[in-house]
């Protein structure tokens, strides 16, 4: 099998043959999964690559940046209704034909749901079809499709240990392949002063962060709970949560610290572009996810503030474990305020620069945008060699 590897890899070398990728992803209206797409894309060895992207509409603010890689992108919808069964084969026929014209090697869906149809039109047309799995959901009226949808995949990447566990278990073509961050962009850097000035931070304040996009399974309020149990001692310490608030639980949260006559500490920012920023004057990032809404996949949010070089505290939901198992004191219970409350105060009154330089190292190692790269395209030479 050895031989065989290298008998194509040296006709690909010997002939400039570069395998070509489609990335098909619904839109970049969310960076989350459309940034994740791009870094891999961007960042593979374009004399042995040439990617691809395929998304439903141009819309989007991330939509410029696909633009700026100089990667081909065409605006097509990759998926349709399967129900009715025929109409739906017959539309997935239609798709095939579009695939085949693209003359791709493979094809690798970025999509967060579990739609077959794709993977349908990619078999119809003879083209190896991929899959990230990048969520937790599995069970319920989604089951069918998903068991469909991995059928009809030549191999599936999944992003935490969890999901291999409960949902592939007696699978042989999954890897696992976790998430990575470009960790020269999040970097240890100096207090950005803006931000010190315009939440009024003093010399000697303690910082806590929280990224995340409000929504019940991120278990904020668990964090906020905790957060306003604290400040019944102290009161020279700040609390930031990052991301869309927009919504009925963020107005929910919102209120509640109205309430506390807290909001002087606990600053809802919203969306940002320079979450780097943010990163920079706090001492400490926490990620609550909640067991409850089955976790995460791989949490950029915490590879990215591991990268920056802060402590950090992480529930033992499914994806967050993934990545802190060799650190079980750095996880807590989900949903448990008063444990993560005492792990708070034990972090902010820790300076321990041994253990923050071997959380970075264990990032850098195991994280960095290179090492997901690598993966992927380890995936896709096994599959086009027939390896797998």
């Amino acid at each position: 099998m050895a031989y065989f590897y290298y008998l194509f890899t040296f006709h690909l070398e010997k002939k400039l043959i570069k395998i070509k990728i489609l990335y098909t992803i619904p839109n970049f209206d969310t960076a989350g999964s459309g940034k994740a797409l791009l870094n891999v894309a961007k960042n593979l060895d374009k004399s042995r690559f040439e990617p691809h992207i395929c998304c439903f509409h141009s819309r989007g603010s991330y939509f410029k940046e696909v633009q700026k890689s100089g990667i081909p992108v065409y605006i097509k919808k990759t998926t349709n209704e399967m129900i009715p069964r025929i109409k739906g084969i017959k539309n997935s026929y239609k798709l095939s034909k579009f695939f085949k014209n693209l003359d791709i090697d493979l094809i690798h869906s970025f999509h967060y749901g579990d739609d077959y149809s794709e993977a349908l039109a990619a078999k119809l047309a003879g083209i190896p079809w991929v899959y990230t799995k990048k969520n937790m959901n599995w069970g319920g009226n989604s089951k069918n499709s998903w068991v469909i949808r991995t059928f009809l995949a030549q191999h599936v990447l999944a992003q935490n240990a969890d999901m291999i566990r409960l949902f592939f278990s007696k699978s042989k073509k999954v890897t696992l392949v976790p998430r990575g961050v470009d960790t020269k962009e999040f970097a240890p850097r100096m207090p950005n002063k803006k931000i010190l000035k315009r939440f009024n931070i003093q010399k000697g304040d303690k910082v806590i962060i929280c990224v995340a996009n409000l929504h019940p399974v991120k278990g904020v309020e668990t964090l906020i709970n905790a957060f306003l149990e604290i400040l019944k001692h102290s009161y020279s310490i700040h609390l930031f949560i990052v991301g869309f608030n927009d919504n009925e639980i963020g107005n929910f949260l919102k209120n509640k610290v109205n309430e506390s006559g807290k909001e002087k500490n606990i600053h809802f920012t919203g969306k940002v572009n320079n979450v780097k920023d943010f990163l920079s004057v706090s001492d400490l990032f926490i990620l609550p996810s909640s067991k409850e809404g089955k976790g995460e996949g791989c949490p950029v949010a915490l590879l990215e503030a591991l990268s920056s070089g802060l402590k950090v505290l992480g529930s033992d939901a499914s994806g967050i474990n993934n990545i802190l198992r060799p650190f079980p004191e750095n996880m807590f219970e989900s949903g448990n305020v008063g444990q993560l409350k005492r792990k708070i105060e034990e972090q902010l009154n820790l300076e321990d620069i041994d253990k923050k330089k071997e959380l970075l190292e264990h990032t850098i190692r195991n994280y960095d945008i290179t090492v997901e790269v690598k993966n992927h395209e380890n995936v896709y030479f096994n599959l086009l060699s027939g390896k797998k």
